[in-house]
């Protein structure tokens, strides 16, 4: 199951403690202060990985503790810095942060992003000592780490998302252009979440169908809405056997509207699937719909490996443009 949203808890270490001690050994009996500070707590980072596909981990996981400081201790013996924990997270990961507002974006897989900062270690009586107080009895506590309240929503990068009503044919696209086996099934709603391959050099998501309403969370919703803005280009599967392929694609339309206009921006491919299926004069009259509204437009069947060949190229072409 993919887990592409969850709510998670973070705390940084505390701040070691300061200590309090003074000078005791076989030759000297009431010493001068020798406490040490307290180490600092460990920060909590965020940063990008390509191992990472999704965020199961923290299915059942909801809170990331970081390490304490240790406390300082007598003979002026500071406390170590704790060591700091770095959370891996797929690439295209948002985090709001609930409490502020305040967004992060994990684009890349070099650029740790410091979300908790761990608390400071508390100065030992050594720090206190002075000219008018030889013999100071207390020591500061380590400050503690920060807490922040967190969502994390995960937003597949793909370069080429399939996109279309259910039962448009994209699994069985997607098993053509690329190595991926996802289930298929001649039936609504096959694919329940995002499958990906490689086609060449770049990635293609087969992303679930769509229907009218989708954007006020009817069917899948906007659960997989969110996949299609991180994607370079489309490829619109519409069934080439659909009577009124218009509705069909301009429905979708509707939704990306709906969601997030600028989705209606991004380079296009209009797909006529299953032409080994079809009549050749539906398949024409939809051609030369699409041909009317500027659209590209091409036809393809999955038994049919020169029309996958050319929507390859006209993927290329696409992308490198």
């Amino acid at each position: 199951m993919l887990v592409d949203n969850v709510n998670l808890y973070i705390k940084a270490g505390n701040g070691g403690n300061g200590a309090a001690t003074f000078l005791r050994n076989g030759q000297t009996s009431r010493g001068g202060p020798d406490g040490g500070n307290g180490g600092n707590g460990g920060n909590i980072y965020f940063q990008g990985s390509a191992n990472v596909n999704d965020l199961r981990v923290f299915r059942f996981k909801k809170k990331v503790i970081g390490v304490d400081g240790i406390a300082g201790k007598n003979k002026k013996l500071f406390g170590k810095n704790a060591e700091h924990t770095t959370v891996f997270l797929p690439l295209g990961t948002r985090i709001t942060d609930l409490d502020s507002g305040k967004v992060f974006e994990i684009t890349d897989t070099v650029t740790p992003i410091l979300l908790a900062k761990g608390g400071v270690g508390g100065r030992g009586n050594t720090e206190f000592k002075s000219a008018t107080n030889q013999a100071p009895q207390y020591a500061e506590e380590g400050t503690p780490g920060r807490e922040r309240n967190l969502f994390l929503e995960l937003k597949l990068i793909a370069d080429i998302g399939l996109i279309g009503l259910p039962n448009a044919g994209k699994s069985s696209l997607l098993a053509v252009l690329t190595h991926a086996h996802p289930k298929i099934g001649n039936y609504p709603f096959t694919t329940l979440e995002p499958n990906i391959g490689m086609l060449n050099k770049h990635t293609i998501a087969d992303i679930p169908g769509l229907i009218e309403g989708a954007s006020a969370g009817k069917g899948l919703g906007v659960s997989f809405l969110k996949h299609i803005e991180k994607t370079k280009m489309l490829i619109h599967c519409v069934d080439s056997t659909d009577v009124d392929a218009k509705k069909t694609y301009e429905t979708v339309r509707q939704e990306f509207k709906e969601y997030n206009a600028l989705l209606l921006e991004k380079p296009e491919i209009v797909l006529l699937t299953k032409t080994d299926l079809g009549d050749k004069k539906l398949l024409d009259k939809n051609v030369k719909l699409f041909k009317k509204m500027e659209k590209t437009v091409l036809t393809c069947s999955i038994y049919d490996q020169d029309s996958i060949d050319e929507l390859k190229k006209a993927v290329e072409k696409s992308l490198e443009s």
